[in-house]
Order: structure tokens, then sequence, then C-alpha cells
């Protein structure tokens, strides 16, 4: 998958990194890309690279997965997790992780793409 050259590098896109957009108008940030401010209805947001950092806000333990892929994982940890930045984002992490937990994003390939994964921070 080729990343588009005016995007920061982004998971969705095959790239290691998280892009979040916040508008230019009302300041608003929101995770996952879309065209206009889901606040106030301004187009053209601005794309930006998280630093992957967080906090745990929640964390499921995934033991019925939804496909063959990732079968082969379970049981699995999904978290949310609010980002420094102001956006919330649910990923994998680590098994050990727990509400309140300050994390870190690294990216894991699986199959032919790759996956946010959230572990905990180094201090």
């Amino acid at each position: 998958m080729t990343v588009p050259s005016d995007l920061p590098a982004d998971w969705t896109l095959g790239a290691p990194g998280i892009v979040y957009q916040r508008c230019r108008a009302c300041d608003q940030v929101w995770y996952f890309r879309r065209g206009f401010c889901p606040a106030c209805g301004e187009d053209g947001p601005q794309a930006l690279p998280a630093t992957g950092d967080g906090t745990v806000h929640a964390t499921t333990l995934v033991h019925r997965a939804p496909s063959d892929e990732f079968r082969a994982l379970a049981p699995y940890r999904i978290v949310l997790v609010d980002c420094d930045e102001g956006f919330r984002m649910m990923a994998h992490g680590h098994h050990d992780l727990a509400i309140g937990d300050r994390v870190h994003c690294r990216f894991e390939p699986m199959g032919h793409r790759l996956l946010p994964f959230f572990e905990r921070a180094k201090q």
C-alpha cells in the first residue's frame, strides 16, 4: 500500500504511525480521517502525526476472535487509549495492561498489514 506524500505516516495506509485530525476553525480533535470537522462541519481539517503516547481508558480480553487470522492470537487484549493529543483510539495491547496505565504504541505486522499495539510506557 502506498502512503500519500501529503499525509504523515499512518498505519491505516501501511506505514508505522498514527494520524489524527484537528479542525482549523474550532480546534476540535478526532481520530480516523474524514473530510470535515464532526463538531462544526468545516472542510479541510489538518492531518497531524501522533506521538503514540497515552493512558488506557478501558480494556478487554478477547477469547472468541472474529476470524481465523485473529483466532491464532486468542486470547488477546483490546484497549481504548486516551492519546495525549486529545483523541481516543482502539487497538491491540499487551496482556497485562490495566485501566490508568501509561502506554506507548508500536506496530506489529499481521498478515499483510501493520496493527497498532500498545505496551506499558517505559518510565
